[in-house]
């Protein structure tokens, strides 16, 4: 079991946080602030115990150099108005200037600081330890509440731990180690995993994982065509990875050989393209009349097959949608399947960003046991792959 920021002594530290404000951000705006939200716990626990909090995070994909519109200035002001006192923000995240700026901050009794975007250097994307000794310089302890970024070995994640410890999880990360862990270690059954999306190479190594744990595996999504193809059905102009076909028969042949129930959609949305007011037809899954057209969305008998294999679990890991959810017309499958969780008796946890917006478009997201804010981070950690940030943590 990981150290817990709850078991580190905070009173008169310098605590270095290491936290996911990965926002939206346009002209300045922030579109939505749910990871900053998501951060606030553990942020509020480490000013209350005494703490100085010293806040890092990336934010877009800056090349390794300033770029003033991946600033995090805008994230510091919402997180003070969230707070309702004052946040520091420090125009780096090294040297004199962010020293400066923590020193002023505990001697003002403001308590808490931002520094600018990691990502403004490029040596945070190599784990180079000389900037990880850096940005260790500003603290006396080290949490990391980022489980969104703890599937990269950067410097403010795996590096900075050999200069600054003990490394502990912050609350944020905890829980979601706490979920994720419990569904692929000792989940209630049965155990059902439902897994969407565009690719099926972006899931792959999890659907490996996943087939020797779950009772049933339902599939949706564009990436559901790679597997009718590899069946020999007609598809027409459907996403499709032609080179994993093969893998997609190994899948099916090894969820037959562990007894895994295995579904696809028997019926799906078809369209001539994917626009708003484009022409839909719901036919049954093979039927060549699909012509050029694509799948959009899965069908109504889909529906009602998926929600009744969804209703008894007892534990329910759902990533990605199970078609075009952002056109209205193409999103009542993705929006059955949320209502469909929504109501499950049991432990249910929701990853990845489509399937989170589609939860909270559904209106059910107050009713999911775990909505995880990491989207690569939670695939890799269902894939079984040991997570850079998370080996890091010292032990309790």
């Amino acid at each position: 079991m990981k150290l817990s920021i709850r078991d580190l002594d905070l009173r008169d530290k310098r605590v270095f946080i290491r936290i996911d404000f990965n926002v939206p951000i346009k002209n300045g705006v922030i579109a939505d602030d749910t990871r900053i939200r998501a951060s606030l716990r553990t942020i509020t626990y480490a000013l209350e115990q005494g703490a100085t909090a010293i806040l890092a995070s990336h934010l877009g994909r800056p090349k390794g150099r300033p770029d003033p519109q991946l600033s995090l200035r805008p994230v510091a002001s919402r997180l003070s108005e969230l707070l309702g006192r004052a946040v520091g923000f420090a125009e780096d995240s090294i040297g004199d200037v962010a020293r400066r700026t923590v020193d002023y901050v505990r001697k003002s009794g403001d308590g808490i600081v931002l520094l600018e975007n990691l990502r403004f250097h490029p040596e945070e994307e190599k784990n180079d330890p000389a900037f990880a000794k850096k940005l260790a310089e500003l603290g006396d302890l080290y949490v990391n509440d980022a489980f969104g970024a703890a599937h990269r070995a950067h410097a403010s994640v795996e590096a900075i731990t050999h200069f600054l410890s003990p490394a502990a999880a912050g609350f944020l990360m905890e829980e979601e180690l706490r979920y994720l862990g419990l569904a692929l270690e000792s989940p209630d059954r049965p155990f059902v995993a439902i897994l969407g999306g565009a690719k099926v190479s972006d899931k792959i190594e999890v659907i490996r994982n996943l087939l020797g744990k779950v009772d049933r595996l339902l599939i949706g999504g564009a990436m559901a065509y790679t597997f009718f193809k590899a069946r020999g059905l007609p598809i027409g102009n459907s996403l499709v990875e032609d080179d994993k076909l093969d893998q997609a028969r190994v899948i099916e042949a090894e969820a037959r050989t562990r007894n895994v129930q295995f579904e696809l959609p028997s019926d799906h949305v078809v369209a001539d393209r994917i626009e708003k007011g484009a022409a839909s037809e719901v036919l049954p899954i093979g039927d060549a009349r699909i012509g050029a057209r694509l799948g959009v969305d899965i069908g109504p008998a889909t529906i009602k097959t998926y929600e009744t294999l969804i209703t008894d679990a007892r534990t329910v890991v759902w990533n990605g949608p199970m078609g075009v959810f952002e056109i209205d017309a193409f999103a009542a499958g993705t929006t059955a399947i949320a209502g469909a969780v929504a109501v499950v008796k049991g432990t249910t946890i929701v990853g990845g960003g489509d399937s989170i917006a589609a939860v909270k478009k559904a209106g059910v997201a107050d009713r999911i046991t775990h909505i995880s804010t990491g989207g690569g981070a939670s695939l890799e950690f269902l894939a079984g792959r040991t997570l850079p940030g998370v080996a890091a943590l010292s032990e309790k």
